[in-house]
């Protein structure tokens, strides 16, 4: 199975990384012109991945048409540019994995809703779980959720993709895979807050828990399963994306708990925060299925350029209640 990658970031490349073991061919399609030849000519994505030294049996593009002849491609675009990029090549019935993690302005669709909307006759499967992309691609142990409804597909991406290292664990629930992945980028912005604000390790633990129960109420209420927001790439992710600053999401809440603007942070970034632009679109989608998250607000207070020292006031001042999801 070839294997096509679309998106010459930190994550894709690392994907590329985990679909060219054995020296399997890959090719990569990146945008910057500046990625493709330097994971041509010195197989190390300079841009993106520095200093992680790539299999040779990845080869980088700038044009989508020559991934034509790929097997199956992984999706792997910021999530507001999946359906712009889908539909600059044809997909066909190609099978698509998609690793982006958000919901789409506007549509408030999951990526996986658009994927079927551009290329309505290509399989769609999903990856999600904790992961850094330089701990993937340096080869630590990973373990991840590929969900599939079609069960053959499922398991022929396992076997191409799964490795001792990179452990994917099957799923047929799509919706639950995508929601896990999207609420936890806007939760980890929230987290990043209490972090840079100073409240404490009592405060993100709360807020985690807290979190869980907002991301749990959200994805059952748009048909995902319980077992799933409770797996890999849900609470998996949550605690990953919640504890480090190699999280840009993580990070971007530091910087607004320290009272930096969002404008700010954002110029400043080489890659993309999916939580600052899930946000609002995931504030729309939860008043649209009626489901309260106090913790999504806030965040979207705070990026809105609410004050850090209000908005957790805001939190503080809930009136107690029982705890339930």
């Amino acid at each position: 199975m070839k294997i096509g990658v679309i998106g010459g970031g930190a994550w894709g490349t690392a994907l590329a990384q985990v679909a060219a073991r054995g020296d399997a061919p890959v090719l990569l399609w990146a945008r910057e012109p500046e990625v493709v030849e330097s994971i041509n000519a010195i197989h190390e994505n300079r841009q993106f991945l520095a200093g992680v030294p790539l299999s040779p049996s990845i080869r980088a593009t700038g044009s989508l048409g020559d991934l034509g002849g790929c097997d199956a491609l992984l999706v792997v675009a910021p999530a507001q540019h999946v359906r712009s990029v889908l539909a600059e090549m044809s997909v066909g019935a190609t099978p698509m994995v998609l690793c982006a993690k958000g919901i789409e302005a506007g549509t408030r669709l999951l990526v996986g809703e658009v994927a079927r909307s551009v290329a309505p006759e290509a399989p769609i499967a999903v990856l999600s779980g904790p992961t850094f992309a330089h701990e993937v691609a340096a080869g630590k142990p990973t373990a991840v959720t590929l969900a599939c409804e079609d069960a053959d597909l499922r398991t022929r991406l396992s076997d191409r993709l799964g490795a001792p290292a990179f452990r994917p664990y099957a799923s047929a629930d799509v919706i639950g895979a995508e929601i896990g992945g999207a609420v936890k980028n806007v939760l980890a912005i929230a987290c990043g807050v209490v972090e840079g604000a100073g409240l404490g390790l009592n405060a993100r633990a709360a807020l985690i828990a807290r979190g869980f129960a907002e991301m749990t109420r959200f994805g059952l209420a748009r048909g995902a399963q319980a077992e799933t927001l409770t797996g890999l790439s849900g609470l998996g992710d949550l605690v990953l994306t919640c504890s480090s600053t190699n999280s840009r999401n993580f990070s971007l809440g530091v910087g607004l708990g320290q009272g930096r603007s969002a404008a700010e942070l954002l110029s400043d970034r080489k890659t993309v925060a999916e939580g600052a632009f899930t946000a609002p679109v995931l504030r729309e989608a939860a008043a649209e299925a009626g489901v309260e998250m106090p913790v999504t607000l806030a965040v979207n207070a705070l990026l809105e350029g609410a004050p850090v020292a209000e908005v957790i006031d805001a939190l503080l001042s809930r009136p107690l209640r029982a705890e339930a999801v």
